[in-house]
């Protein structure tokens, strides 16, 4: 008989602070509704059997890895990066997988893999569950970042986060927007690599006025009443970010006669942008090629 623990975690955008979030901005970062399961199922074939499922239930990954060694023989890079992990999280709990049975483990994803709510971080944030250990550690050992998309993966509110030298803080807050109605998050069909706009932005040098400017801005967001309020903070915010990292903004390249607001979300040039749109009407995008549309009210955790 198979004995099955389940781990769940929650997909991630942030609002606020993408790059300086790095060096301890303030950022606003939300859990989103859609996330991912990680189920494990104790089984009498030694060694750990691992399938991971697309949210239309398709397997787009499996591999078998040897406990012992937690290598396995696939060529895929997603099991290189997986032995990566495990290995990680083995060395922060030496008794993880070390008993002579077998595993089978299966993740499946809520959203679309192109999406770029958090496939990786939900997976080390399950993975670190499952095995004993603190996230956060297991984060900077194997992906790196700044860990606000773990602190969203292990929340159910909109949180306020900040990166310190030695810790981080998390601060979980309501956002009590009255025009929530006008805001949607629309992907640009493109999935960013973060970890690139990582390495590019730590190329930058470190602009503390910058650093402050953006937690002002995240700080205002709470205390905000208009959506005029909130579109000045947002051009604000991308206005400063587009100075410090040489990049042009997602408006001024694709949406330059759009009358409303507009604001690139984590890395610059993909995934998800959030769009101020008061009549509720997106034809603007779809017409675009943008079909990708949803609601702030049905992406977001906001209990």
């Amino acid at each position: 008989m198979t004995k099955s623990t389940t781990y769940y975690s929650n997909g991630k955008l942030l609002l606020t602070g993408e790059y300086v979030v790095l060096d301890g901005a303030d950022a606003l970062a939300i859990p989103t509704k859609l996330g991912q399961n990680l189920k494990v199922s104790i089984v009498d074939t030694p060694g750990l059997h691992w399938k991971s499922f697309t949210n239309k239930n398709q397997c787009w990954f499996e591999a078998f890895f040897v406990l012992s060694t937690l290598e396995s023989t696939s060529t895929d890079p997603v099991a290189k990066t997986l032995t990566a992990i495990l290995k990680s999280a083995r060395s922060l709990n030496s008794s993880f997988l070390i008993d002579n049975i077998g595993f089978e483990v299966r993740t499946t994803l809520d959203f679309d893999r192109s999406w770029g709510l958090g496939s990786s971080s939900t997976l080390i944030n399950s993975i670190a569950s499952w095995a004993g250990v603190d996230a956060f550690t297991l984060l900077e050992k194997s992906f790196g970042g700044s860990g606000y998309d773990i602190a969203a993966a292990q929340n159910n509110t909109p949180i306020i986060y900040t990166k310190r030298k030695k810790s981080v803080d998390i601060r979980n807050v309501f956002l009590d927007w009255d025009f929530k109605d006008s805001i949607y998050f629309v992907h640009l069909n493109k999935k960013q690599d973060s970890k690139e706009g990582i390495s590019t932005y730590r190329t930058k040098p470190k602009d503390l006025k910058v650093i402050e400017a953006i937690s002002a801005i995240t700080n205002k967001l709470l205390m905000c009443y208009t959506l005029k309020d909130f579109e000045t903070l947002m051009q604000a915010h991308e206005t400063h970010i587009s100075k410090l990292t040489g990049l042009a903004t997602t408006k001024s390249r694709l949406f330059s006669d759009y009358p409303h607001t507009i604001k690139s979300l984590g890395a610059w040039g993909g995934d998800f942008i959030l769009v101020v749109s008061p009549n509720q009407n997106l034809e603007y995008f779809r017409n675009k090629g943008y079909t990708t549309i949803i609601p702030f009210n049905e992406m977001i955790l906001n209990k």
